[in-house]
């Protein structure tokens, strides 16, 4: 697994671990302090190497020296907001990277199965309010949404140019996700938790923003669904697929913000920020018909209980850090018996 020390890579290592196998990871340190990985001691879960995607002589080397049955490709520069200050190096990580992870692949002669994970703002955006498809254009007008689509037109050259006779790849595109340990920048939640902790009011922009809100562990269970068909040697299975919430789940930011503070209690608070951001989409909402005829892959936990385990992890943080390893092992477990 690429990116196994962020959010999402962290829960997965965790996941994939409990349902017993053996991960090895290759990542930059953890992206934020405090981190999920660390707070929830993963190292000694998961057998791991800090690297640079960019460095595609180190990544083939670690690759080779694990030789890994299924490669979950997560790593990324993923926040919209730091691509204008970074665009060079946002592309360099999310397309080059995406490239060295592939021809690593490539000289991996185990690998039978590929995840490549993108993310809903792969998609050309109007703002038409329409529900993007899986075969709908890639595109994007910020350097990060950018980035994204032409990660998605890199796996797609090299799944019909190299990849014929394997490994199978499919392309994962997620809505925004929410869950505890999550500390990235300029994110909804985190930066809520963050100003909580502090006391203070936490600033809201876009507060009209439609999202796509889904707990973590809900496109999590589609890329292992995903990953168990194609080592089984389902062909079909390949290609572009979409996991977001249910039709009535897209809510905005100031939903999100409401049901959080509701949750938290002591004195939480929120202004909104007046002052101008950079572009972002106002709408942004997944077709997932594909995912439940053909995956079985259903949206289990809906925005009411993903807001209270997500409230439910932060609160731990904040009260009682040494318990986090459980309650998330706790979480999961809760998850797979819906």
């Amino acid at each position: 697994m690429t990116g196994h020390t962020g959010f999402k890579g962290s829960w997965l290592s965790l996941w994939l671990s409990m349902l017993g196998a053996k991960v090895f990871g290759f990542s930059l340190e953890p992206p934020s302090v405090p981190d999920m990985f660390g707070l929830i001691g993963l190292d000694g879960s998961v057998i791991g190497e800090r690297g640079d995607i960019r460095d595609g002589e180190a990544l083939c080397r670690a690759m080779q020296g694990f030789a890994p049955d299924l490669v979950v490709h997560m790593a990324a520069q993923p926040f919209v907001r730091r691509s204008y200050c970074e665009p060079v190096k946002t592309m360099t990580t999310n397309v080059i990277g995406t490239v060295n992870v592939l021809e690593s692949i490539r000289q991996t002669p185990s690998v039978r199965a590929v995840i490549n994970v993108t993310s809903d703002k792969c998609y050309t955006n109007m703002n038409s309010g329409k529900p993007f498809r899986e075969t709908d254009p890639m595109g994007g007008d910020d350097p990060y949404s950018a980035s994204k689509g032409c990660a998605e037109l890199v796996a797609h050259s090299w799944r019909k140019s190299f990849f014929g006779d394997g490994p199978l790849m499919a392309s994962v595109r997620a809505g925004n996700v929410i869950g505890g340990g999550d500390f990235g920048e300029d994110r909804l939640v985190p930066d809520m938790v963050r100003a909580f902790f502090a006391g203070k009011a936490v600033h809201i922009r876009s507060p009209k923003a439609v999202r796509p809100w889904q707990f973590v562990l809900e496109p999590l269970s589609g890329y292992l669904s995903l990953a168990a068909a194609l080592l089984e040697g389902k062909a079909e299975f390949s290609g572009g697929w979409n996991f977001g919430p249910g039709e009535g789940d897209a809510f905005d930011v100031g939903q999100v913000v409401l049901g959080v503070v509701k949750r938290w209690g002591d004195d939480a608070a929120y202004v909104i920020d007046q002052e101008d951001h950079p572009c972002e989409a106002v709408l942004l909402r997944l077709d997932c018909h594909k995912a439940r005829r053909e995956l079985g892959w259903v949206s289990k936990t809906g925005i009411e209980v993903a807001l209270d385990w997500t409230v439910e992890w932060y609160k731990a943080c904040q009260n009682d850090p040494k318990s986090l390893r459980a309650l998330t092992e706790r979480q999961i477990r809760r998850f797979e018996e819906m």
